[in-house]
Order: structure tokens, then C-alpha cells, then sequence
């Protein structure tokens, strides 16, 4: 007798059906978090992993690899782009995917001056902003847990 599983039939999860959150109504989906914690992760990266000493400023990859005149502004505008393409893989309007890539040309542009847009680059933070703007839209719309807690707090008696 042969042991062979059978896979459940809807394994793979189905990617035919970009909204779907779960078996019930308000359900969370965990794959959607997942994606944004991975966008979030190269934002970081891209805009500010490191600190410059002595005047206490975040910048990331974006503003060093900025620093190769032309190819580097080309290769970061790529990989912020890769923020977008996900932003629209997971769904977001076109009025959303239209702003971040707004942000994702502008930056490339005013960063693509000598001096001055490598300063600019690493002030405006582009990818920061885009998945700021996304994680807003998918906390409104998308299914995915706030990220800080909204409202005010009031103390209990004892």
C-alpha cells in the first residue's frame, strides 16, 4: 500500500481573488501582513539603517548607492519601484498606486542632481512614505491590524 498524501484542494492559496481575507467577513489576512512587514523591511533599509555620526541622521541605501552618479539613482528608482508593484499586487486603488509613484519619480528626479539630490535623497524617504501611505489604505480597507492604537485612553477605577 502506498502512503502518498493528497494535498488539500486549495493548496496553493488561490491568487485569483485579490481581497480575499478569510473564511469570515473582518477576517485578517495573515499573507497581507506579511507582505507589508517585508515592504516596511526595505523601506527601513532603503531610507534609514544607518546613522550618521555626529549629526545624528538616518539614511539608508537609497542615499548611497545615490552616490554613483546616474546608475545609482536608476537602481534605487527600480527597487522603490518594486514597493509599488507590490502595493498594486495586494490591491491598492489607482488613485494610491498614482501617488507612490509620484513620490517613487519625484525622488528619482531631484535625486538624479549632483550634490543637491543626494542631500534631497536622503531627507525625503520615499519608499518610507509609500508604505506609510499603503499601510494606511490597508488598515482602512485591506484587512490588516493597525499598526498604532487610535483613540484615548481612560483609566478604570479599581
Amino acid at each position: 500500500m502506498s502512503s502518498a498524501r493528497i494535498p488539500p484542494q486549495d493548496f496553493p492559496p488561490r491568487r485569483d481573488i485579490p481581497h480575499q481575507a478569510g473564511p469570515f467577513p473582518g477576517a485578517l489576512d495573515l499573507g497581507r501582513e506579511a507582505s507589508l512587514a517585508r515592504l516596511e523591511t526595505l523601506a527601513h533599509l532603503m531610507d534609514s539603517a544607518f546613522v550618521i555620526p555626529g549629526i545624528n541622521r538616518r539614511v539608508g541605501f537609497d542615499a548611497l548607492i545615490g552616490l554613483v552618479p546616474l546608475v545609482g539613482d536608476v537602481a534605487g528608482m527600480v527597487i522603490s519601484s518594486f514597493i509599488v508593484y507590490e502595493a498594486r499586487r495586494l490591491g491598492a486603488p489607482r488613485w494610491l498606486i498614482g501617488r507612490m509613484a509620484l513620490n517613487v519619480a519625484f525622488d528619482g528626479v531631484v535625486g538624479a542632481v549632483p550634490l543637491a539630490g543626494d542631500i534631497f535623497d536622503a531627507a525625503f524617504k520615499a519608499n518610507r512614505r509609500n508604505v506609510r501611505l499603503l499601510r494606511r489604505w490597508m488598515e482602512r480597507h485591506g484587512g490588516v491590524r493597525p499598526n498604532e492604537i487610535e483613540g484615548t485612553a481612560t483609566r478604570l477605577p479599581d
